[in-house]
């Protein structure tokens, strides 16, 4: 369901945006989204109401009171955004619908360039915020009251069955994709991944017709994992379709996929995403399913096995870590010896607490923030905003192991301001619809209850998920390596002509804009790409689509 609103925010009085379910036992069978919205309302008040709606959504009313109510999802797979101005409330999809480039944030430019996204709950507009996920927003008598109406919480079973939870995890994963699935040509993304390859094949599950599926691919080395995306579209009998991204598409699209987000936005693979978007809605597809979750819900990132390696450290004897060894490696030869200063590399992540750790690679604070940016910029911003941020989020989860810490902190950051925007933003520029049956409801309280130990198992990641499938996905797909649709842009625009061109054109204008340093910007293009073009190439890409957004939204920014 798409919005249902007046045109034009100042005068809205309702949006309905997404797929909301309602409780039969608290709306009847049929009810629509609007009306059962506001007897909920009525009945619970605002955060009760929210947390009794499954599904994908963003609700927002105006209610005859004047109280306006905003409400969004667990994962914000939907977004809200609003602003009180001289003492008219707002509220719209966009945030660009309510800002304008009179009131860009510095603050929010410089959360940009550390995350590559801004965090909900600023947006790119001083005056603008978005509602996180798991919120509600009330305006009640010229106040606003932002507060969480779902936290995740953890709750380990005294003596679980594998079987049994098994059994169950297959019959929730088929649930959750026909619950997405809407009577149209059925399709989902495949980069060869367990996620989404789980997706292919349930889809035939669920719905007894195989599903339409769309891969990217990559002519660099490294990057292309089409291989794998054929393997199980053999393995599922899908209908399957085949797209490979080159230089010259980037080219082609960079100004417009930068332009369509409602803030700046640096998730490389947003390009890979539209295209396989676009594909799919030239063969007169309109609903995608994409596998976003699966990772984060069952632990499958690799940095989880990481963090329990540097936990380690901390079972050693104390008089032995404080007295012996942190000593030693402390020692600048020490620290500089080949074979060595990696033992005091790993001491000082260890004693670095999280999620701050979390953070030690973050580029632009290992490039060192004076040294990108400008002075003027700096005076700005709070830079210790961000870490600030990230430790409210890290602390309000209920969980007593470490691993579900982890996987919740990574459902803010990781899929509810990254990859979830990605998929939304560039599927709804294809004119396609997108679900997420791994977040779905059932499914995302189900790995709640998981024993922790069986979502990382000594140091194998998502241990139950392979198991639990290994007789439904092909064993290639269980036992690949993570890769997702990454982009090799920095290979290709140290070698590519044309996109170097772009690339430096983006660099530069944020120097011009009195944004980065113009001595870091020479650097970054004549020295440090040639030199490392994977790991810079990150650091040119966010830059050059910071430099894109603007032209789309602020042509004239320059830092007062």
């Amino acid at each position: 369901m798409q919005s249902q609103s007046a045109p034009g925010p100042a005068t809205a009085n309702l949006l309905v945006i997404g797929r909301p379910r309602f409780d039969p036992a608290d709306v009847p069978v049929g009810t629509e989204a609007a009306a059962a919205w506001a007897s909920l309302l009525q009945r619970f008040g605002p955060a009760a109401a929210a947390a009794r709606i499954k599904g994908d959504f963003a609700l927002a009313l105006r209610q005859p009171t004047g109280r306006c109510v905003l409400a969004v999802d667990h994962f914000s797979a939907q977004t809200l955004c609003w602003r009180l101005r001289d003492g008219r409330f707002e509220f719209a999809e966009r945030a660009d619908q309510l800002g304008d480039a009179s009131s860009l944030d510095a603050q929010a430019l410089f959360d940009y360039l550390y995350f590559h996204v801004i965090p909900s709950p600023r947006t790119a507009f001083a005056d603008v915020q978005r509602v996180p996920p798991g919120h509600v927003v009330v305006y009640e008598n010229g106040q606003v009251t932002v507060q969480p109406y779902w936290l995740p919480t953890f709750r380990e079973p005294r003596r679980p069955s594998f079987e049994l939870h098994r059994a169950e995890f297959k019959r929730l994963l088929q649930a959750a994709v026909g619950h997405q699935l809407d009577g149209t040509r059925a399709a989902c993304f495949l980069s060869g991944g367990t996620d989404s390859s789980t997706v292919a094949g349930m889809i035939g599950a669920a719905s007894g017709q195989a599903a339409a599926t769309y891969s990217i691919g990559f002519e660099a080395e490294g990057y292309d994992e089409m291989e794998f995306a054929r393997i199980a579209a053999r393995h599922f009998g899908t209908e399957h379709h085949e797209y490979y991204v080159t230089p010259e598409d980037l080219i082609t699209s960079i100004p417009s996929v930068s332009g369509w987000y409602d803030a700046p936005f640096g998730n490389s693979s947003a390009l890979p995403a539209f295209y396989c978007a676009q594909q799919a809605r030239k063969d007169g597809v309109t609903r995608m399913l994409a596998g976003d979750g699966g990772d984060e819900l069952f632990g499958g990132n690799t940095r989880y096995a990481t963090h329990k390696l540097f936990a380690q450290y901390h079972r050693l004897p104390g008089p032995l870590r404080r007295g012996l060894m942190e000593p030693v490696f402390g020692m600048p030869w020490v620290q500089s010896t080949p074979g060595l200063k990696r033992g005091s590399g790993y001491i000082r992540q260890a004693n670095t607490p999280l999620p701050a750790r979390m953070q030690v690679f973050n580029l632009l604070r290992r490039l060192g923030y004076a040294n990108v940016l400008t002075p003027e910029f700096l005076a700005q911003v709070q830079v210790q905003g961000v870490e600030q941020q990230q430790q409210e989020v890290w602390t309000q989860v209920a969980a007593e192991h470490e691993i579900d810490r982890h996987l919740a902190y990574d459902w803010r950051y990781t899929l509810a301001e990254s990859d979830l925007p990605k998929v939304r933003g560039t599927t709804q520029m294809a004119g396609v619809s997108v679900g997420f049956p791994m977040l779905d409801d059932d499914l995302v309280d189900f790995s709640m209850r998981l024993p922790p130990q069986w979502k990382l198992k000594g140091f194998k990641l998502r241990w139950f998920f392979k198991e639990a499938l290994k007789d439904f996905l092909p064993a290639e797909v269980i036992s690949k390596k993570k890769q997702g649709f990454g982009l090799p842009f920095g290979v290709w625009a140290a070698r590519h002509a044309r996109l170097k061109a772009l690339a430096v054109a983006g660099v530069e204008g944020i120097s011009q804009r009195g944004l980065i340093r113009r001595d870091f910007a020479r650097r970054l293009i004549d020295q440090h790409l040639p030199e490392h073009p994977s790991y810079y190439g990150t650091m040119v890409w966010i830059l050059m689509m910071l430099e894109h957004w603007l032209q789309a939204h602020a042509a004239d920014y320059r830092l007062r």
